[in-house]
Parts: C-alpha cells; sequence; structure tokens
C-alpha cells in the first residue's frame, strides 16, 4: 500500500525565510543608506575612538621626543598631583557653577520663547521673530564676546542706558567685578542660543493633537490654562531626553568665551577646565597633566548622564536607555 507524504514547513521556518527574501529585496534599495552610515561609522572610529588611545599619556611621563611606547611609566601620579592642586580645582568649580547655570537659563529661556512665540497669531511676525532669533547661533564666539565685550565696557551702551536712566552714578567696570562675571557667561549664552535651542521645542509642538485644544477651548479655557495644561505637558517627553542627554555637557561650561573675556582680576573665578588644560598641556607642555584633567571630566561626566538617566528610571519619566 503506497503511502502519500505531504510536505510540512513549520511557520518558524517561513518567518526566516520571508525575512531573507525581503532583506535581499531591501538590499539593493538602501545601499545608499548602508555606504552612509558605513561611512559616519568609519569617521567615528577614526576621530572619536582611536584618539582614546593618548590617554595612556595621562599614566606616562609623557615626553613627543620619546613618543608613546619609549615615556617613563608613572602611573597615577599625575592624577595625584592634579587632586592636590587647588587651582585645579578651583576651576572645577567655576566650570560646574557655569555649566549649570547654562544648563537652567538655556533649558528655561528656550521653552519659554517657543511657548511664547507659538502664541502669535501674525505668521509675518512670527517667522520674523524666529529668523532674527535663530542668528546669533550663527555668530563665532569671537565676534560675539567682541560685542558683549564693547556693549560692558566703561564707555558701551550699557552704562550709557544706566547713567541716563539715572540707575547709577558713574560707569561700572563689568569685566573686574568677579561677581559679574557667571551672570554675563550666562546670558551671552542665552542670547546666543536660545533661538537656535527653542527649534526641537516649536517642532514637538507642532505634533500635538489640534483636538486637544479645541476641546480645551469649548471648557472654556484661555491661552494660559491650554499653555499650562496642554503643551506644557505634551514637552515633557522632549524636556527630560534633551535634559539628559544635555546634563552630561555640564563640565562643557564652555571655553572661548571665559577664555576671551577674562582677565588677571577675575581669573579665579572665569577659567574652567578647558582652559587649565591648554595651560597646562600646551603653554607649560605638561601633556600628561593636561590629559588627566581631560579624562576625569569625560569620566565625570559619564557618571552625571548614567545618574541622571537612572533618577529618570526610578521616577518613571523618560529615559536614554
Amino acid at each position: 500500500m503506497a503511502t502519500n507524504f505531504t510536505s510540512y514547513s513549520s511557520p518558524n521556518f517561513d518567518k526566516k525565510l520571508s525575512k531573507r527574501e525581503h532583506l535581499k529585496k531591501e538590499l539593493p534599495k538602501q545601499g545608499f543608506l548602508l555606504v552612509a552610515a558605513a561611512l559616519i561609522l568609519i569617521y567615528g572610529i577614526i576621530f572619536y575612538y582611536i584618539p582614546l588611545f593618548g590617554w595612556i599619556t595621562a599614566f606616562q611621563n609623557y615626553k613627543p621626543a620619546t613618543g608613546f611606547l619609549h615615556s617613563e611609566f608613572i602611573g597615577f601620579k599625575k592624577f595625584q598631583m592634579l587632586f592636590e592642586d587647588k587651582t585645579f580645582w578651583q576651576v572645577f568649580r567655576n566650570t560646574v557653577c557655569m555649566g549649570i547655570i547654562n544648563l537652567i537659563l538655556h533649558f528655561a529661556t528656550a521653552i519659554i520663547f517657543a511657548l511664547l512665540l507659538n502664541e502669535l497669531r501674525n505668521m509675518v511676525a512670527k517667522k520674523f521673530i524666529q529668523t532674527i532669533s535663530y542668528l546669533p547661533h550663527f555668530l563665532s564666539w569671537i565676534i560675539v564676546t567682541a560685542i558683549v565685550h564693547d556693549a560692558l565696557s566703561s564707555e558701551g551702551a550699557i552704562n550709557e542706558l544706566l547713567l541716563n536712566l539715572h540707575i547709577i552714578d558713574k560707569a561700572i567696570s563689568f569685566f573686574s567685578v568677579k561677581a559679574y562675571f557667571w551672570p554675563i557667561v550666562a546670558l551671552s549664552n542665552v542670547w546666543k542660543e536660545t533661538g537656535w535651542n527653542a527649534i526641537i521645542y516649536l517642532a514637538a509642538i507642532t505634533s500635538i493633537d489640534p483636538a486637544l485644544y479645541e476641546a480645551a477651548e469649548i471648557d472654556g479655557a484661555g491661552r494660559w490654562q491650554k499653555m499650562a495644561y496642554i503643551t506644557l505637558p505634551s514637552l515633557k517627553p522632549t524636556i527630560m531626553i534633551l535634559l539628559l542627554i544635555n546634563i552630561g555637557n555640564v563640565l562643557n561650561a564652555g571655553f572661548e568665551v571665559q577664555y576671551i573675556l577674562g582677565n588677571d582680576v577675575i581669573r579665579s573665578v572665569s577659567d574652567t577646565i578647558d582652559i587649565y588644560v591648554l595651560k597646562w598641556g600646551i603653554s607649560q607642555f605638561d601633556f600628561s597633566l593636561g590629559t588627566a584633567a581631560g579624562i576625569f571630566k569625560s569620566v565625570v561626566s559619564i557618571i552625571i548622564v548614567f545618574a541622571a538617566n537612572y533618577a529618570a528610571k526610578l521616577s518613571g519619566e523618560e529615559r536614554l536607555f
């Protein structure tokens, strides 16, 4: 008696086969994207990961003449020198304080600006204000610091305004008073970046369902109520993600504005870790100490990001990973 065998294929096998066929069809279509992604990956490896080999100089008494392979290995002595240096802890304090001030003001001003700009009904005025607010972002810090310096000089526009309004009796020397320097740096950053930072919030606002505003309007909500109970809560995930991304940049408080506007009178509050690295690594030719300071800054930044992400996870908010 002949037995008829029917072919049987498992669902998993069919899925794997269909995935392979789909991959074969899609690969030629995605060729350009794959090549572009590969180029970006290669760029990242060459310029971001291979240079990390230079961190070895922090554990050596590095001399350019002897190179990496023949410089004397000294372990953590440079880190010990770094941590025993009062000047380093001073610049660390300056960097953290200016970084926190910049972070808070950047977020606050960008969110407020985006909310107010979104409420404008005149599209011509809205686009004009948007365009004007973006322009400072494209100026180099050299130009920005020159504008700030001229505005705050003894004969600058700010002193002239204060004198004409009889708020002060004589011109203020803003760059010789330590208490003024951090606010000057913060306000310079705000003026330069607020318009640019607001772009992502404006984009997030456009994705909010208009039906929510219509329902709120039917219930009698005004502009402030809709802003407080619809727009801001809808922006919360975007705000949290950007906060986590930018919180790791707290120690990137800046270099150009502090270096250009700083002077010997206010040096104790103007120098940052980046300036410290420049002075020791380049000016004093102590490349090992400069590298050690740079490593310390990177490690602290990584710890801050992980700690902030973990805190967001515990509180049930949006997080990076």
